[in-house]
């Protein structure tokens, strides 16, 4: 009754030359379904309206959905081809000229082409993100190694789901985000929620989160942070940052020893429960809790909710995987599901809260360092030799396996990377460490950036390609749960703007590898060859073709082909993906952050989202509305610490480490550690948290550990308060 007085209401207001496009929004893993509104008469999207029957979030938008739109005809969008005439400006807004597309095409080949020639093939690099189409995150990768021929490509998801990546693989044999789908959450009987600020990173799933409790179920919170969540937590674990490994491994603790194992379970479908066994005796909950700062009865409260629940899922975020430990804390975690047999079943399993739009499809296809289409490895020769197939090439064409984000960087520094091109990721504000990332981006001879906005990363650039915004253009994503899902275009592009598919196959005409690109004329051609470089690897999407998305509402990976409707649940048959069909349960010596607290830096610094922002801010400060709710980046402090440091609410103070410092307002808050500061990561310039976080590396993911290091905070003689 309700939502037919709702479209009601909407008809009479609608635009006579309105039509709808159903879509989905362009930000976080939900990828909460909407439609766009269109004035046919202009090509201008006018607004936007939830989609009920989209199954994930049944209507559910966030203040970024509902403003998201607004992006597309912002007064801010490149629209013409820009050129730096003089390097020294570079790391300013300053001393660009519009251009032609030919005569930005012609540069970059030549530029490229020259370095190369100096330098070789690996002179070269390319740095991307996935907040694009697969088809995008797809053609990227097969441009660096065939267009390019540079074996440096990597990609903003090695700072955001690579630990989660990482940690499946070595559990599962499979790094799919989610071992099913986000309709079973409300139904199971305990969450397990670490290191995820969900009610404000993912806040269109809390209907489903808060449901649970509603049922007479429990949700346990695990986070350094009263957040949202954790206030209605059953069991909040208010660990110290950078510890979770340690709390991971005392539940399990518990776990075995109170007889929540599922024997059976684990004797037929895991390996690895012997040494595990012995390892996580020494974590009882008083050394648990000597090490986390969490009370003891609410380690043991929050083993016993676990082990007697019926069904349970253990859910993470960044919380756990923004860590020099990264990939063992994301097994550690999921060691929980594996000794209690939770997994393999409706309403009971692991998932991981994606941070961007394509974070899971846009890992699988090609742009980390060491995979190509479909999850198959670089080094595999029967992978290079398929993929090469498909390509066009010969396999001893395909370039070796390349490095990590940070570590190019840091080659870039060396001048071993000479030059970039950057598409869909501002790493100027994104990266740890920034002073060395953007001393790097400084230091390069030539540099591209593909992008709709000028991000702080752009003002380094050479060339400034104008890229579309998601709602001109057509593809797939795949969201949290695995699902392959469809975005529609909505508007034709505006200005001289293209899609990076379509700059890409241009461009690679230009570097002499055309015959390779030639054949792709739209989104669709790029999404037939990419269905097919993927058909029989791990992330096998072949049979998910665009008119079965539609058909079913999305797609989950696998689908094998035509007749194949997806994988919804995973592991269903207890066979996982290693040799032997075998899980492996991880024995994971505890590690402490890369930093600890000192006399001189005496507190722990963590980062993290608010409701308002997304990522590194490019798009959402630009919206007013977005803006005018959190214009400003600030510190929280809790009042005892305050207290220490004579500093009021409101007040500017200095916080340092030991790669830099920032000023920020402070928010006294309870709702945080006494020993801890927290600040949001979504702002650029001289405001980035990420001129003081450290660039600690999990040595499999890569990660760096942007969620704990050594810091302090300073009362300025000249602090005001606002």
């Amino acid at each position: 009754m309700q939502k037919d007085k709702f479209y009601r209401d909407i008809e009479n207001v609608r635009h006579p030359n309105e039509t709808l496009v159903k879509t989905h929004c362009s930000y976080c893993g939900m990828q909460c379904g909407m439609n766009l509104r269109v004035d046919k008469s202009t090509n201008k999207i006018i607004g936007v309206e939830p989609r009920y029957d989209w199954p994930v979030t049944l209507g559910k938008m966030c203040p970024k959905g509902v403003t998201a739109y607004q992006q597309t005809n912002h007064d801010d969008r490149i629209l013409k081809p820009l050129i730096r005439d003089d390097a020294s400006l570079k790391g300013t807004q300053e001393g660009f000229r519009e251009a032609s597309w030919d005569e930005a095409y012609d540069l970059i080949a030549k530029k490229f082409g020259e370095l190369q020639a100096d330098y070789g093939k690996d002179s070269l690099s390319v740095f991307s993100g996935v907040s694009m189409t697969n088809e995008k995150c797809y053609l990227t990768g097969k441009f660096a190694r065939v267009a390019m021929g540079t074996r440096y490509i990597d990609y903003n998801g090695r700072f955001c789901m690579s630990s989660a990546a990482g940690g499946f693989l070595r559990t599962f044999g499979v790094d799919r985000g989610s071992t099913l789908p986000w309709t079973d959450v409300h139904e199971t009987d305990c969450l397990f929620i670490a290191g995820s600020n969900t009610a404000e990173c993912h806040p269109t799933s809390m209907f489903r989160v808060w449901a649970v409790q509603e049922r007479g179920g429990y949700l346990i919170v695990a986070d350094p942070r009263e957040t949202p969540v954790a206030r209605r937590a059953d069991v909040h674990l208010d660990l110290r940052p950078g510890t979770d490994l340690a709390l991971a491994n005392g539940i399990l603790h518990l776990l075995i020893k109170n007889g929540y194992t599922d024997e059976e379970f684990i004797e037929k479908h895991t390996n690895g429960i012997e040494e595990t066994k012995e390892l996580v005796k020494d974590f009882t909950p008083e050394n648990t809790s000597a090490i986390t700062g969490v009370a003891v009865e609410k380690i043991e409260r929050a083993a016993e909710i676990y082990g007697k629940a019926p069904n349970a899922i253990v859910m993470f975020a960044r919380g756990i995987e923004q860590q020099h430990k990264g990939v063992d804390n994301v097994s550690a975690y999921t060691n929980m599901a594996l000794v209690t047999g939770k997994i393999g079943r409706p309403k009971a399993g692991v998932a991981t809260f994606t941070g961007q739009g394509n974070g899971q499809g846009g890992r699988e296809h090609g742009q980390k360092s060491d995979l190509l289409p479909g999850y198959r490895k670089i080094t595999d020769p029967e992978a290079v030799k398929y993929v090469s197939k498909v390509w066009g090439i010969e396999p001893e064409e395909m370039p070796k396996p390349g490095i990590s984000a940070y570590e190019m960087f840091e080659q870039m520094n060396e001048k071993t990377i000479r030059g970039l091109y950057l598409l869909c990721s501002n790493p100027a504000v994104s990266a740890p460490n920034l002073n060395v990332v953007r001393k790097a981006l400084k230091n390069l001879d030539f540099m591209v950036c593909s992008d709709f906005f000028l991000s702080e990363s752009a003002e380094y650039a050479d060339v400034i390609l104008p890229s579309v915004t998601w709602s001109e253009d057509e593809g797939t994503t795949t969201n949290l749960e695995g699902r392959i899902i469809k975005i529609n275009k909505a508007q034709e592009p505006i200005g001289e703007s293209k899609p990076d598919w379509q700059i890409q196959v241009e461009l690679a005409e230009r570097l002499g590898k055309g015959k390779h690109f030639s054949h792709l004329k739209t989104a669709k051609d790029v999404a037939e060859e990419f269905r097919l470089a993927s058909k029989g690897g791990n992330a096998d999407y072949y049979g998910a073709t665009w008119d079965k998305i539609d058909e079913q509402d999305g797609v989950f990976w696998p689908c094998k082909d035509k007749e194949d409707k997806g994988t919804p649940h995973m592991f269903l048959d207890k066979k996982f993906y290693h040799p032997d069909g075998k899980a492996k349960i991880c024995a994971l010596p505890y590690r402490a952050p890369a930093e600890e607290p000192n006399v001189k830096y005496p507190l722990r610094l963590t980062t993290g989202r608010v409701v308002y922002h997304y990522l590194s801010g490019n798009q959402t400060r630009r919206i007013k509305f977005l803006k005018d709710m959190c214009p400003d980046p600030y510190v929280e402090v809790h009042p005892t610490t305050a207290g220490t440091y004579n500093i009021e609410h409101d007040e500017i103070v200095q916080l340092f480490t030991r790669r830099g410092k920032a000023s920020y307002k402070v928010k006294i808050t309870e709702a945080i550690r006494e020993d801890t500061v927290f600040v949001p990561y979504h702002f650029g310039h001289d405001e980035s948290i990420n001129l003081l976080t450290i660039a600690a590396l999990d040595p499999i993911s890569k990660m760096p550990e942007y969620k704990a290091c050594a810091a302090q905070i300073e009362k300025l003689e000249s602090g005001k308060v606002l």
